[in-house]
This record gives C-alpha cells, sequence and structure tokens, in this order.
C-alpha cells in the first residue's frame, strides 16, 4: 500500500514532486520530441503509474500536451513563462536588430546565447539557407569548451568556475574527440587576450564560427554572439570586426537599459 505525499510535503519515495515533474520534462531531446507514456517513463527513471499521473496533471496545467494517439510533447505554457525571462526574451529583443543586419549582411547564421550553470543556451538564433547544418535549436544547450560561444561565456567567467570545468573530463561533439584541459586553457586566454573565439568542425559537416561577448551594464558579461557557416564559405578574420561592433552595441543598449 502507498500512501500519497501531503500538500505541499514529499512522495513516499523521498524525492520532491517538482523534481520529478523535471525529470519529466528533461526526457525530451532535439531528436525525440514526442514521447509514449513508457519511453516518459524509461526515460525519467520513474514507475509508469507514476509518470502517467505526473503527465497528466502537468497536462492540465500546460506545461505537457497530449496527442490523440496518447503521446506528450512539450506543452505551450512553458513557453509563456520562458518569454518572461529576463535573460531570454529581455536580451533578445535589444539584440535582435543588430542580429537581423548581421544577418543580412552575413548571410549566415547568427547565434546569441547565454550562461546558465556549465552550459550555454542559445536564445535566439537567425538562419540562413545554405549555410550550413546548425546542432543546436533556440532553447537547446551548448557545451562551453566545444563551442565559439561557449568559449567566450566560459573565458569571462569567474576563475573558480573555470578552474572547476577545466578538471572534468572534456569531448568534442559530434566527433567525440577528447579535449585536454591544458588546450582549453590555452583557447581561453586567446579569446581574452582578442576579445574574440574562434571555432571549427568537421561532423556532421565542416563548419566555422567566431564570437564575440555582450557585456552589461554591471561590465559582466551577459551574452555572446556569434556567426556561424559552412566551413569554406566563411572568411572568420574578415567577419571579425562586424561580429565585435554589433556586440558592443547590443552591450551599448544593454547597459541604457538598465539590465
Amino acid at each position: 500500500m502507498t500512501t500519497a505525499p501531503r500538500r505541499g510535503g514529499r512522495p513516499a519515495s523521498g524525492e520532491p514532486l517538482l523534481d520529478r515533474a523535471f525529470r519529466l520534462l528533461d526526457a525530451f531531446t532535439d531528436e525525440e520530441t514526442t514521447l509514449t507514456l513508457t519511453k516518459l517513463s524509461e526515460r525519467a527513471g520513474i514507475p509508469l503509474s507514476s509518470t502517467l499521473r505526473l503527465a497528466q496533471h502537468l497536462a492540465r496545467l500546460g506545461a505537457l500536451e497530449r496527442q490523440a494517439d496518447g503521446t506528450f510533447t512539450i506543452g505551450l505554457r512553458l513557453l509563456e513563462y520562458a518569454a518572461l525571462a529576463p535573460r531570454g526574451h529581455g536580451l533578445r529583443a535589444i539584440a535582435l536588430p543588430y542580429m537581423e543586419d548581421l544577418h543580412r549582411a552575413t548571410r549566415q547564421h547568427v547565434q546569441l546565447a547565454v550562461r546558465e550553470n556549465d552550459e550555454a543556451v542559445i536564445v535566439e538564433r537567425l538562419s540562413a539557407p545554405g549555410a550550413g547544418k546548425v546542432l543546436y535549436h533556440v532553447g537547446g544547450r551548448v557545451p562551453l569548451h566545444g563551442t565559439g560561444l561557449g568559449h567566450i561565456l566560459l573565458a569571462h567567467s569567474r576563475p573558480e568556475f573555470q578552474e572547476s570545468y577545466l578538471r572534468r573530463e572534456l569531448f568534442l561533439e559530434p566527433e567525440h574527440t577528447r579535449m585536454t584541459a591544458a588546450t582549453l586553457q590555452t583557447q581561453l586566454d586567446s579569446v581574452r587576450t582578442t576579445g574574440v573565439a574562434y571555432m571549427s568542425r568537421l561532423l556532421p559537416e565542416p563548419a566555422a564560427s567566431v564570437a564575440a561577448p555582450i557585456f552589461d551594464r554591471a561590465g559582466a558579461c551577459a551574452a555572446a554572439i556569434s556567426v556561424l557557416g559552412a566551413d569554406g564559405s566563411l572568411d572568420t578574420r574578415m567577419l571579425e570586426p562586424a561580429v565585435v561592433a554589433i556586440a558592443r552595441a547590443i552591450s551599448r543598449d544593454l547597459k541604457r537599459s538598465g539590465r
């Protein structure tokens, strides 16, 4: 016999109900945006009966949506909440006009990201046909050590956070090649010296990017902006002045807004 959790208390398993809800939401990925109840249970590591009750409750709240065939997807209610995030929507509103200028001038992908804990989150991207394949969608989480956006955000983070990050095991994806802490440290030193980050990858197709920091009123790095395109069609050195100029313009308006 199971005991129902008290209102505001913890489930019988001892795990907070809110933690379980987020585990269900975390089960969805870029590749699998629609999940069956069984798959949702397996991914979240929650018993099937508990998954059903929690998923139904989240669906009633709009955090999940249940399709006609019984599968679940992320609900639009979460998009409404995400739009209220100052580091997402507020920054995006300021940056978007400048990103559009850069997009028109370069005809490449233009991306904007912020750091959350040990990852970067893309809050906006303007894409262009023929600019190559992108690996991360808006709202997607990006590794700090394997992307130009991530290098900018990591290089301008607190020294103690960098030291902790450098102690972890590092792999570059999707190639799955190991990166040493010494290599990453050298790259971060270069970012702080030059003010920009250059990155390239071979898989799933050759691509290159150049990124620059965006600073807030307090002088902290609030975000990073990059231009990403197919390697061979993108001269990152030629684009550097434009990316830096746009980053500075966004920084100026961000400071004026009081953010």
